[in-house]
């Protein structure tokens, strides 16, 4: 079992105002090269391009997650008993539980098939210098760091801190993007509900005076999707990234001679990458290959990565995806043809959905979430949206939002313009 430090380290923190680090086992994974490559990559992935104070990395989130585990862990004290191991595998798996992210998140995942968490769990067991720290603590603890990340280790109450409608990850993130992008959206009194925290069985309980500070929680949450994350500006960024990776991917698959070739992506491609090659992947990476393509001789990559480097993001058109007639699609497709326009490329449906609060998410087997309970003074459990008005109106519905982005600086060729946008606004009735 690794000890305490000397003396306790602390990290200055414009959300938290400093992150404390007593433990040995926490100081060393965060000097391991696996956590410290999270400085290069972005927390927010393409929100930068909207918000541009939205530069912050994972590895702050990161800090910023074990911070909140080690107030939430330091407050159930008294009230419930966790062995040394058990504190150590909260701080752990709070700390690591964003490894496994590659540059730009979820739209590098969207392309290319992968798993945060699964890589997270790999580089966890893997031979990495982060395996070996934990194994300082015992042979089996990295393999229950792991578990808990894969939502599968014995203690559900650890792994609902991590994984929840309520947990330590979202405290952060919500706190900290909205500082970053300068926005209030995500704010809400992080102060009060770790005082009316509390460890109940297996699952964390909300005080019942806490009800409102939850309220505030949750409606945070909902404002910050629809606000930050959905952003139309941050999806148009991301459809092009997406569409960069997709036509290098098809590029090479076809034999395309690029003048800078894709050596960091080939196993990638390929669906062969290793531990190491993986880990060799961040945001300098992605950026630097897509200065050299810009230079490419194939006009779809070259252009594609001019627009995300430059920021000459695609328009938008919203629709209501439930009047759309069945051949919609193939009849905008056909006139981008027409035009000299790729649509495999430069017409893109995004339809983003959220659902703020899950009152049904109560299957661990699909991974979906409990709900979040308050404990009344009888002792016993009330759901939390059969007590509060305000989640209750957002509790179960799924909101979605369906936008069609397009390149519109293409279409300006004359009368183009007008006549495509006419057409596309008939088919979709808008």
């Amino acid at each position: 079992m690794t000890g305490r430090l000397q003396e306790e380290k602390v990290f200055k923190d414009p959300v938290h105002r400093y992150v404390h680090v007593r433990d040995k086992l926490i100081w060393d994974l965060i000097g391991t090269r696996e956590f410290q490559r999270l400085r290069r990559i972005r927390q927010l992935g393409t929100c930068y391009m909207t918000f541009h104070g939205a530069e912050h990395s994972r590895f702050n989130h990161s800090l910023g997650v074990y911070e909140v585990m080690r107030r939430i862990v330091n407050n159930f004290e008294g009230r419930i008993h966790f062995t040394d191991e058990e504190r150590l595998l909260c701080l752990s798996a709070a700390l690591l539980h964003d490894i496994g992210h590659g540059p730009f998140s979820h739209s590098f995942e969207k392309v290319f098939h992968t798993d945060h968490e699964a890589w997270t769990q790999q580089l966890i067991r893997g031979d990495t210098q982060i395996n070996s720290v934990l194994r300082k603590v015992s042979p089996d603890f990295p393999d229950y760091v792991a578990q808990i990340i894969g939502k599968t280790y014995k203690n559900k109450l650890i792994t609902s801190l991590i994984s929840s409608q309520f947990d330590a990850d979202r405290m952060d993130y919500l706190l900290r993007d909205t500082y970053y992008t300068g926005t209030n959206y995500g704010s809400y009194d992080i102060e009060r509900i770790l005082r009316v925290m509390r460890p109940y069985n297996n699952m964390v309980v909300i005080k019942h005076t806490g009800m409102h500070a939850v309220e505030d929680y949750i409606v945070a949450r909902y404002q910050m999707y629809w606000q930050v994350y959905f952003h139309p500006v941050t999806r148009s960024a991301e459809v092009i990234l997406q569409k960069i990776f997709q036509r290098v991917k098809f590029l090479y698959r076809h034999g395309y001679a690029f003048a800078r070739k894709p050596d960091h992506f080939l196993t990638l491609f390929d669906q062969s990458i290793s531990l190491d090659e993986y880990l060799a992947l961040d945001e300098s990476v992605v950026l630097f290959y897509m200065s050299e393509w810009c230079k490419e001789k194939d006009d779809i990559l070259r252009d594609l990565c001019d627009r995300f480097i430059n920021r000459r993001l695609f328009v938008y058109i919203e629709h209501d995806d439930r009047i759309k007639d069945a051949a919609w699609k193939q009849g905008i497709e056909e006139l981008f043809r027409k035009a000299g326009i790729d649509p495999d490329y430069y017409l893109v449906e995004d339809s983003p959905s959220d659902l703020p609060y899950d009152i049904y998410g109560v299957s661990e087997e699909n991974g979906e979430k409990t709900p979040i309970y308050l404990l009344m003074p009888s002792g016993n459990l009330e759901e939390l949206s059969l007590c509060s008005p305000i989640v209750e109106a957002i509790s179960g519905k799924r909101r979605f939002d369906h936008k069609l982005y397009f390149p519109l600086d293409l279409l300006e060729d004359g009368t183009r313009e007008s006549e495509v946008m006419n057409k596309i606004k008939h088919m979709l009735r808008i």
